[in-house]
This record gives C-alpha cells, sequence and structure tokens, in this order.
C-alpha cells in the first residue's frame, strides 16, 4: 500500500469511528467500478468532508452506475433528487459547452497541463459556467490520464490500422466527431451497456484510462491497447447547486475544502497507481502498440477538423485560445 492510500485509509477509520449518529450521509453517484479513478477521489472526499465538518457530514459512494448512467446524474444532480456524481467530463459538455474544451482532442497534453486549467482561472471559470447552464457546481477533480484505445481484433499504430473496427464513444458530438475525422464512424453508447457491447462483440473497441480500463476489468474482453494521447480524462465531482445553496456558509466551505483535498489526492494517486495498472494489464495478457510517427497523423486530422468545427459551440475560438494561453501555448485564429 502506498504512503497516500494508507493515510486515505487510516483517516477513513479513524473518522469512522468517530461519526456521530446523527451525520448528514449524502448520496454519492460514481460511474466507474472499484480501484479506479473515480471511487479513489470519491473515497479522499468522504475522508476529507467527515473532517472538515467535525463528523456532522459524510457520504456513501455508488459504483457502477447504481444511480443511474452519467450523463442521467447531472440531470437528477440539477432537479435536486441526487446529492453528488463523479463523472467523466465529457458527459457534463452536454448540458454546459463550454467544458467541452477540455475534451477537444490533444489540447490538454500532460497530467500537468490538466492541473493548471482545472485548478486556475480557466477552471474557476468554467465552474462558474457550468452552475449557470447545468444547475450543478464542480467542486473536485480527478484526474484519470489519457485515453487509450483498446479493441478485441488487432493492433492498431496508425489511422489506417483503425479502418474497420467498430468503436464504442460517449454520447459526446467532440469525441465523435474525432473519430470520424480518423475515417471511423463510432458506436454512440451510454457507459453502463459498454462492457456487455464490448463482451458479446457488439463493438470491437472503445477508449478510455488505463485507471478505467483496470477498474473496469475490461482486460477480460479486449485484447490490444493503442496508446493514443487525444484526450486527457479528467473526472470532476459535482454536487447539486440547489443542495449546495441550501447549506449554511459553513458547511458550504466544509465541502469546498473537502473537494479541494481530494482533488489533490487525486492527483497524488495517478502518479503513483498508473505506472503499476499499466503494467498489471500487460500481465492479465493485453498487448500495447504505440502509434507510429509520434501520433502525427492522428493529431494532424484530429485538429484541423475538430476544433474549428467546435470552436463556436465551446463559447468561442477566445475560449479555447484562453486555455492554449494558460499553458503557455501558440494560440489559433
Amino acid at each position: 500500500m502506498t504512503q497516500a492510500q494508507t493515510f486515505l485509509a487510516g483517516t477513513a477509520l479513524a473518522l469512522l469511528a468517530a461519526l456521530p449518529a446523527w451525520a448528514e450521509e449524502f448520496r454519492i453517484a460514481v460511474g466507474d467500478g472499484a480501484g479506479g479513478t473515480q471511487e479513489a477521489l470519491g473515497k479522499a472526499f468522504v475522508a476529507a468532508l467527515e473532517k472538515e465538518s467535525g463528523g456532522e457530514m459524510t457520504g456513501k459512494l455508488f459504483l457502477n452506475g447504481q444511480l443511474g448512467d452519467e450523463q442521467d446524474t447531472v440531470t437528477a444532480a440539477a432537479t435536486g433528487t441526487l446529492d453528488f456524481s463523479i463523472l467523466a467530463i465529457n458527459n457534463i459538455t452536454p448540458f454546459s459547452p463550454s467544458v467541452g474544451t477540455l475534451t477537444l482532442p490533444y489540447v490538454i497534453l500532460s497530467q500537468e497541463d490538466a492541473e493548471t486549467v482545472t485548478q486556475g482561472e480557466v477552471g474557476r471559470q468554467m465552474i462558474e459556467k457550468t452552475v449557470e447552464d447545468a444547475g450543478v457546481r464542480i467542486i473536485g477533480w480527478g484526474y484519470s490520464g489519457f485515453r487509450v484505445l483498446t479493441n478485441s481484433k488487432k493492433p492498431v499504430a496508425s489511422v489506417e490500422d483503425m479502418q474497420g473496427l467498430i468503436v464504442r464513444v460517449p454520447k459526446n458530438e467532440i469525441m465523435i466527431e474525432t473519430y470520424k475525422s480518423w475515417g471511423i464512424n463510432p458506436t454512440p453508447m451510454a457507459w453502463g451497456e459498454t462492457f456487455a457491447a464490448l463482451q458479446q462483440k457488439v463493438v470491437d473497441g472503445q477508449d478510455n484510462p488505463y485507471m478505467t480500463v483496470y477498474a473496469m476489468k475490461f482486460d477480460e474482453v479486449q485484447k490490444y491497447v493503442t496508446e493514443l494521447r487525444y484526450i486527457f480524462s479528467i473526472e470532476p465531482l459535482i454536487v447539486s447547486e440547489a443542495l449546495f445553496e441550501g447549506l449554511s456558509e459553513e458547511k458550504q466551505a466544509q465541502i469546498l475544502a473537502a473537494g479541494e483535498a481530494a482533488t489533490q489526492a487525486s492527483s497524488a494517486f495517478l502518479r503513483e497507481q498508473e505506472s503499476r495498472i499499466r503494467d498489471e494489464l500487460v500481465a492479465r495478457g493485453m498487448e500495447i502498440t504505440p502509434p507510429a510517427d509520434g501520433e502525427k497523423g492522428f493529431i494532424e486530422l484530429a485538429t484541423a477538423q475538430v476544433w474549428p468545427k467546435f470552436a463556436d459551440q465551446i463559447g468561442g475560438i477566445e475560449v479555447l485560445n484562453g486555455v492554449l494561453t494558460s499553458l503557455g501555448r501558440p494560440t489559433v485564429q
């Protein structure tokens, strides 16, 4: 067990023992299964929330989409029928388009980029827009790493190799159009249906970070991995704005502090665990292929076709340029 895991486990046990019987318990929807970034983020949040509130507030995680598909949980939180949810950022984009900037291919190029954007001024602006557009508030950020492509048919190193594959994608226009730029007509599918579709060969492949591939046991139904770096997967922790506004200022501050603590714990978790999990998936029989030519073919097609197409939808080219500027990269016209 790593130092971070030991600390979180010890903190959770100590606080649980001291938790008063009248503690307010919130329901927290989690799309993924045990062992991944979403669960780690949720556990860190609950431990920090109990500590910040002196045991007056706690939370219970419902893994594997028990409380609904990820997009459904945004609606449930917005209407006040769900307290919290942890989900992939692409599932918030349909409700708050400016967040979609972070799902544009090859905008985020490293974990450090993801942390800079989400924890800085750009992230604060996105939080405000998400409250306004979707009725939910982002209070924490989980970091899962790059979405690698997995499939059950063949090794894929190039755009040409990808042709003929049937690939599941979320119901997200940006991700759909990214695959179309590579000559693939992907299959949009709810997250809860994905494992069965892979198992039954309805689709050949999907893309998600190593952390999610491991948590969802996709190695049982997928053989080949291509280390694409087109999207760095970010997993926001959202709270119902109706719930949040109904709390005292003190409790609001405690929730925000717990979200910040969980964000920092997620950063550490990814750095500690991703390489180990990648090696474990190889040990289980998955074969990893790096993209040919430094991913050049994928990058050129996606940025040339997808960035211009969605500039207006994310709020204008200035929104994209704001992200690029915050990362010290050239802007686009």
